[in-house]
């Protein structure tokens, strides 16, 4: 079995910037990334990103991913990144069983751990949703934007949120048809510069409507959707066919941390955070003393916020090992200062509330 100082779940941008953060204050990081490429999210996502300069905004997600990775390449051997290893258990002492290469298995021993795992996406419920030709949408980013794969002909997006929008906008770049986007709620969920891309080049955004079924033997054939009532109850009579061969799920995350509840920290259920979430103190620690946990496992949010609390995460992780640095105080509360900024505003208003409920 390893032994290890600090080690990191996860390579998006909450594990990157912990790593950053906790070797730029002297500790050793492992970094495991279940993927065969490090960044998470951040490399299938091309639109430029919001919020401040701190959090790279008016960069690609693709780039601020390569960023990231040079800064880390600034640490030398005080960081090692170790790709397609899948953290399968999380036991007492900190042992952690990890999967390489779907060939071997062993175990590592911390004496600190960041959970940085991310979120998983939402599914939705109607006849027939399992036919092929039907995704999430992050399987539809990577698809396109990391294996240059286009899913399909046609495609009808079922949610307008955020990653809805963008990734409807960024189907149409790749030469693929949005017959229509449709979410449930009777507005938008979208930021309106992301909408109005869609909305010049005519693509149809119908509020208060569903799946109704997709219709298909061997593969997506088409997809019945209709109206819904303010109690988001079909309304009968307003069905419409739409021929698609693709249908692209985008009805929110989840946040994925399973490896927490196995380990034993304390979780709670709170829907502000969209889902089961482990209870922590504002610097990022969990109800186990030394495990941490950053990023969207912690609830779901902006990549900025993931980043901020990752820098947050990791300083403190560090700290607890013993590498305080001398402006180890100033940073702290610069990260939480740029929480409060990021969550500030009717926006963060409902994280705002969840991370309340989520204290210890």
């Amino acid at each position: 079995m390893r032994e290890l100082e600090l080690l990191i779940i996860g390579s998006g941008p909450a594990g990157l910037c912990a790593a950053i953060s906790a070797a730029s204050s002297g500790a050793r990081v492992l970094i495991l990334e279940r993927s065969f490429k490090p960044g998470g999210q951040l490399i299938k996502q091309t639109h430029m990103f919001f919020g401040s300069e701190r959090q790279y905004a008016s960069h690609r997600g693709v780039d601020i991913a390569d960023i990231l990775l040079k800064k880390l390449e600034e640490y030398g051997d005080r960081v090692e990144l170790m790709l397609n290893a899948t953290a399968v258990g999380f036991y007492e002492d900190n042992v952690v069983t990890v999967l390489k290469d779907e060939t071997s298995y062993f175990k590592v021993k911390a004496r600190s751990i960041i959970c940085a795992t991310g979120a998983y996406e939402k599914s939705l419920a109607f006849p027939n949703n399992d036919l092929p030709g039907i995704y999430g949408a992050g399987a539809v980013q990577t698809l396109m934007n990391v294996y240059g794969i286009r899913p399909g002909k046609r495609v009808l997006m079922v949610g307008a949120g955020n990653i809805g929008v963008i990734v409807s906008y960024q189907l149409m770049q790749a030469g693929i048809e949005v017959a229509a986007v449709l979410d449930a709620a009777p507005r938008i969920g979208a930021y309106l510069v992301h909408a109005s891309k869609l909305a010049r080049m005519g693509v149809p955004i119908l509020c208060s409507h569903t799946v109704k079924e997709a219709i298909g033997t061997d593969c997506l054939e088409a997809a019945v959707v209709c109206r819904v009532d303010e109690s988001f109850r079909p309304i009968p009579g307003t069905e419409k066919r739409y021929d698609v061969d693709v249908m692209c799920i985008s009805v929110g995350l989840s946040p994925l941390n399973e490896l927490l509840a196995m380990r034993g920290v304390e979780m709670k259920y709170v829907p502000l955070l969209s889902g089961q979430v482990p209870l922590r103190s504002e610097d990022c620690e969990t109800s186990i003393p030394g495990i941490y946990v950053a990023g969207d496992a912690s609830g779901i949010e902006e990549a900025s916020s993931a980043m901020a609390e990752g820098y947050l995460a990791g300083l403190c992780a560090a700290a607890g090992l013993g590498y305080i640095p001398q402006d180890y105080e100033e940073r702290r509360q610069e990260y939480r200062k740029q929480l409060e900024g990021l969550r500030s505003g009717p926006v963060g208003e409902r994280i705002r509330a969840g991370m309340k409920l989520s204290r210890l």
